[in-house]
């Protein structure tokens, strides 16, 4: 079922076009990649239930909401290098069983502790789905403006399910229990597991040499400690042992680098810098999950506290700008697809979703259509730019090294949202702090949250003064990281432009060189 007309990939080689047997697998293939992008949000709404049933400690909910993120960004590199010394096909059915049993254990705890372990289990086996999935999209299409296509169905799959698994954990906690959330996973990891060997070909590295049993815990000790830290600084601000977190695991980054340039086979080869527009893609694909987690940090928080919707009608709203999302992949791929420069492509796509920064800017405490404008635009924009980095990063190495490239991809993809939450929210937490009332209540000088919560215990037009100030101080520190956040996607623009630039010209010397000697 495989079209027989080839096409020329951009080193000069023909490359086979993809029929309907690799696009079904495209599909059978997102199905996973949803799971597990959605259950990075799929226990917002579920918690309080979970708490209510299991009463887990101040601690242990925090590990049965964090554990499963830690674990996932923590072995990205490792099950990435896995997958293309064993076959990220059998990876990938290997993390299917593992997602599938641990959910349904999940499903059923009746401890904090079990629940936890589960959830640790989850994140394992999404780390093995996530870069498997990318790997199998290389392998499957070789055509460049077909790979393109999948790369942008596999950004715009990835970027909704985190804000479906929000609106899906309401709905199931609102009619069922809150295992339910958990239990839908198991007839997609079923299907995966029935369908995964029939459509979906083996891809792996021909001499992938032996594992890096060292780069392993140097890659996690690189990753955990700088993700915790970020994420705390921008829970709880400036503690020195945050700071001393992200600092170790800067340092343990520093050895692992060092590891993988001398070592015969490591984890992440640095020959995959050496490819046309690799480094470039990671690092301006970093740029754009700070530009996106930044933003959602605000956005979620003013639909839900400063306009006082409830939960399920905030993640409902939030909704919205997916469409514009949804939009913008498809739209990118058609451009390029087109001839139009990929440079010009991604520097647009930076200077929209600063646009989308400046409509933030521009709010006030009774803005909804304007904030879910601007959070659409920055979704676009910024999708726009990962779907093209994604397909230039891969595209750049050969196949056997796909699994490592995305899992470098995706790790950078988790700095870069821990990174946007911290600097933009420390920037908004700085402002409204500052312009707090300074007679408030200590709790109310935290948090916007914190001082809704105080407000609603102090007597009448005491408490409401307290809630108004609290949003509008919200509202400002919101500006200001705004403004923060367009400067920076501005100065991505002006990078996309010079890099890629040098990329293009590049790459069309080599396919001039190669049709010479051919």
């Amino acid at each position: 079922m495989t079209n027989p007309k080839c096409t020329t990939n951009t080193s000069g080689t023909p490359s086979a076009r993809a029929g309907r047997r690799e696009w079904t697998a495209l599909g059978v293939l997102m199905l996973p990649l949803l799971l597990v992008s959605m259950d990075v949000s799929v226990l917002y709404f579920a918690i309080p239930s979970i708490s209510a049933d299991l009463e887990p400690s101040g601690t242990q909910q925090l590990w049965i909401f964090d554990i499963y993120a830690f674990v996932l960004a923590g072995l990205l590199m490792t099950m990435g290098s896995l997958g293309d010394r064993i076959g990220s096909r059998k990876l990938l059915l290997f993390g299917a069983a593992a997602f599938g049993t641990a959910s349904l254990v999940a499903a059923y705890a009746n401890s904090a502790e079990t629940l936890i372990a589960a959830r640790a289990v989850l994140g394992i086996g999404g780390a093995t789905l996530m870069p498997s999935t990318m790997a199998l999209t290389r392998t499957m299409f070789t055509d460049p403006g077909q790979r393109a296509k999948a790369v942008g169905l596999w950004s715009g799959v990835m970027t909704g399910g985190i804000a479906l698994g929000s609106v899906m954990s309401g709905v199931l906690v609102e009619y069922f229990w809150w295992g339910s959330v958990f239990l839908v996973n198991l007839p997609a990891m079923a299907l995966l597991l029935v369908l995964g060997p029939i459509l979906l070909p083996e891809s792996k590295n021909p001499e992938p040499g032996r594992f890096d049993l060292i780069g392993v815990p140097l890659s996690m000790a690189a990753v955990l400690p700088v993700i915790y830290g970020l994420k705390e600084l921008t829970a709880e601000g400036w503690h020195t042992e945050y700071v001393l977190s992200v600092t170790v695991g800067l340092f343990f980054a520093y050895l692992f680098v060092q590891r993988q340039r001398t070592a015969k086979s490591p984890l992440i080869s640095p020959a995959l810098f050496r490819g046309h527009g690799f480094a470039p893609a990671v690092v301006l694909n970093l740029v754009s999950a700070f530009g996106v987690m930044g933003s959602a940090y605000f956005t979620t928080q003013y639909i839900q506290s400063v306009l006082d919707k409830s939960a399920l009608e905030a993640a409902l709203w939030a909704l919205l700008p997916s469409v514009l999302i949804g939009v913008a992949a498809p739209v990118t791929t058609h451009l390029v697809q087109q001839g139009v420069n990929r440079a010009y492509v991604v520097t647009a796509g930076f200077v929209v979703a600063a646009g989308g920064y400046g409509l933030l800017a521009l709010t006030g405490t009774d803005s909804m259509w304007l904030v879910l404008a601007g959070a659409g635009v920055v979704g676009a924009g910024i999708v726009t730019v990962m779907s093209q980095m994604m397909d230039l990063a891969l595209g750049t190495v050969p196949v056997g090294n796909a699994g490592a490239a995305s899992s470098l991809l995706e790790t950078g993809t988790e700095f870069g949202g821990a990174l946007g939450m911290a600097v933009l929210g420390s920037i908004g937490t700085a402002v409204y702090r500052n312009e707090i009332p300074s007679d408030a209540p200590v709790a109310a000088h935290e948090t916007l949250g914190g001082a809704l919560a105080v407000a609603q215990q102090l007597p009448g037009d005491t408490g409401q003064a307290l809630a108004t100030a609290a949003r509008e101080a919200f509202t400002s520190g919101m500006q200001a990281a705004a403004i923060a956040g367009a400067v920076l996607l501005l100065g991505a623009a002006a990078l996309a432009a010079a890099t890629l630039r040098r990329v293009r010209v590049r790459e069309t010397e080599d396919a001039e060189a190669e049709k010479a000697l051919a």
